[in-house]
């Protein structure tokens, strides 16, 4: 199997000494989150603990697609802009050396599957159950 390098010039095929994190929920509430969402966190993960590694599956892979920001949310008469941009935590994460794998059974109910190109770049696809086969390799897995 080939090996992608990432920013940092660790393989992120070999997990050693990584922390595998699982994000699952895919939405948790626009106002609730605002400021501090599960992307953040795991930014301060990979800088404190030397490496992340962070599988969405579930709805969570929606956040793996190509799309626009998050549109603002009307309440009465307020309108709330400052709404968490899950793609855009995504890329910087990404930038950052973090590995992303989308798991692709959540990939296909919503149809993208077999759609690479609707994929952010950077985003690798997971077979069912891939990474749940490499855990022992993990320092540490977590859900987010």
């Amino acid at each position: 199997m080939a090996t992608q390098e990432n920013r940092a010039g660790t393989d992120i095929d070999r997990p050693d000494g990584r922390v595998l994190a699982i994000v699952e929920r895919g939405h948790r509430g626009a106002l609730e989150k605002q400021f501090f969402d599960e992307f953040y966190l795991a930014a301060e993960l990979h800088r404190q603990l030397g490496g992340l590694d962070i599988l969405l599956r579930g709805q969570a892979v929606t956040y793996a697609l190509n799309a626009g920001p998050p549109p603002p949310l009307r309440i009465g008469n307020r309108t709330v802009d400052t709404l968490s941009d899950p793609r855009k935590g995504l890329r910087t994460l990404i930038e950052a050396g973090v590995g992303v794998w989308a798991e692709e059974p959540g990939l296909a109910a919503v149809g993208a599957a077999h759609s690479p190109g609707r994929l952010l770049d950077g985003i690798r696809v997971a077979r069912d159950g891939e990474l749940a086969t490499r855990w022992t390799e993990y320092r540490m897995v977590c859900f987010l």
